[in-house]
């Protein structure tokens, strides 16, 4: 291996680490209606688990609705069941062969909950990202301990990776700072 094949290594870690993050805050409810709020839900529908976009369509009919289709009628209460269980604090309606969702306002609570747990996801990303960093480094040390790579390069390499975390770690407390004023929004 060499120093540029690792940094690209940590950089693709870092950059997985990252989506992780923007899907899990698509995730957060705000107030307003987004079908991202229903991506992480899974059903269970055909003898295996299933995310809603494969089994029905997802529209905002109103800004504080969502319409739930499903392509195949029959999982309908399958899928009400998941919503209902999916710690949302949603309530689906079944009006014959679709849900509609009603998003209530935020409680104050709600609001602080759902800050924290924006800070908590935030905290678990930046832990994955210092893991790549430390496995780049690794990596670094065995260049280094092999002998096949300059001192100097070693600790530009590592320089590298360094700032490369710095880098994403500013661009996760932006996204999270983001989406806690967009949860304590009124």
């Amino acid at each position: 291996m060499d120093p540029d094949t690792i940094l690209l290594e940590t950089q693709e870690h870092m950059d997985k680490s990252m989506e992780h993050l923007k899907r899990e805050l698509k995730g957060f409810r705000t107030g307003r209606a987004s079908p991202a709020i229903l991506d992480l839900v899974r059903i269970e529908a055909y003898g295996s688990q299933s995310d809603i976009k494969s089994l029905a369509s997802v529209s905002v009919p109103e800004p504080t609705q969502l319409l739930v289709k499903p392509f195949d009628a029959s999982i309908i209460g399958e899928i009400k069941k998941a919503i209902e269980s999916a710690g949302l604090g949603l309530n689906p309606m079944s009006e014959g062969k679709q849900l509609r969702i009603n998003i209530p306002p935020l409680s104050g609570d709600r609001r602080k909950q759902l800050s924290t747990l924006c800070k908590k996801v935030a905290e678990e990303t930046k832990v994955a990202l210092r893991n790549a960093r430390r496995d780049g480094n690794k990596h670094a040390d065995n260049l280094k301990a092999a002998g096949h790579v300059a001192e100097d390069d070693i600790e530009t390499l590592k320089t590298e990776i360094q700032d490369l975390l710095k880098k994403y770690e500013t661009e996760c407390d932006t996204l999270v700072t983001a989406k806690q004023k967009e949860i304590e929004t009124v």
